[in-house]
């Protein structure tokens, strides 16, 4: 398999991660049917799930249908895989102006870490925010090595 191919095979399996993922956490008690949350919030929560597997499917057949071609097809792929992540970092950067919040108390809680003892709390969907794009970028120089 050349790098290309491996290159075509990564991206295929973050856009699935991507998809499965979101199923995961959103289609839950802590999101979709949260009773706390309002009918409109969890309507909200479900359209996003839907667009994040359709997407992913779309993803998913330029890379392997061939339709715009192999190189054409990756970058157009690996550039709608990378709008999630990118909406994200600016949502998170802009809460402050709507209220929004990484998690809340009957969501998936942070993560504490203890190190020299001092305390890090690390939000999981920041963590999985990063490692995509830490992805992405990994991917891309397989492609183009």
């Amino acid at each position: 398999m050349d790098h290309r191919s491996v290159a075509r095979v990564g991206l295929s399996l973050l856009c699935g991660t991507q998809a499965i993922a979101t199923i995961a956490i959103d289609l839950n008690q802590t999101h979709a049917t949260n009773p706390e949350w309002t009918r409109h919030a969890r309507f909200h929560v479900v359209w996003q799930t839907a667009n994040a597997v359709l997407l992913a499917l779309v993803e998913l057949g330029l890379l392997w249908c061939g339709m715009l071609g192999q190189t054409l097809g990756f970058y157009l792929a690996l550039s709608l895989t990378s709008l999630s992540p990118i909406a994200f970092l600016a949502t998170w950067s802009a809460r402050r102006w709507f209220g929004g919040a990484l998690s809340d108390l009957n969501g998936i809680p942070p993560l504490e870490l203890r190190c020299a003892r001092r305390r890090f709390k690390i939000d999981m969907n920041m963590a999985a925010v990063l490692v995509a794009l830490l992805t992405t970028v990994l991917i891309v120089s397989i492609y183009r090595s």
